[in-house]
């Protein structure tokens, strides 16, 4: 169904408020899928936070326009659906990886990380990231690793001279 001049507007704008605040987005080709294989996607989408819109590509590169995800406009081309994610820039990656893994017919064209392109080889990598979460008890774990090596470490000498103590009884 075409699209009045109004509703395009809409479209442009809607798309735009998304991207503005987005971390990370996706562009992947969904030629070939079917409504089922759509709405799974779509559901694991919405259960890694992240959005995704069907719009033509003439409306998503004015709605892109000045965000930071312009830099996927050149792979703008055929069917495509965007990804958007507002707070992990490994989600979109995530996603379309793991509905790559069941659907071969899913076939990613790029990323957009911090206001770079990534090229879709580079797929895997990017979603490898850690998540905010895991990157924190990462940190945390770090951190607390000295912590637990100096308390070890004290706790030796007791039990160490309770071993000696221990072997002595054991001889006599």
């Amino acid at each position: 169904m075409a699209l009045n001049l109004e509703a395009k507007k809409v479209v442009v704008e809607q798309v735009n408020a998304v991207a503005i605040n987005a971390v990370s987005v996706g562009v992947a080709e969904y030629r070939g899928l079917n409504v089922e294989q759509m709405t799974n996607l779509r559901n694991s989408a919405i259960d890694a936070d992240v959005s995704l819109r069907v719009v033509k590509n003439t409306l998503a590169k004015k709605a892109l326009a000045e965000t930071g995800c312009e830099c996927i406009t050149p792979v703008l081309i055929g069917p495509v659906i965007l990804g958007f994610s507002q707070q992990d820039p490994g989600a979109v990656a995530r996603v379309f990886r793991n509905f790559i893994k069941d659907n071969k017919a899913l076939v990613v064209k790029g990323l957009g990380v911090a206001g770079e392109f990534v090229d879709a080889d580079q797929l895997k990598k990017i979603a490898s990231l850690p998540t905010k979460d895991q990157a924190i008890s990462m940190l945390m774990a770090l951190m607390l690793a000295p912590t637990e090596k100096l308390v070890r470490t004290l706790n030796e000498v007791p039990t160490k001279l309770t071993r000696v103590v221990a072997a002595i009884r054991d001889q006599q």
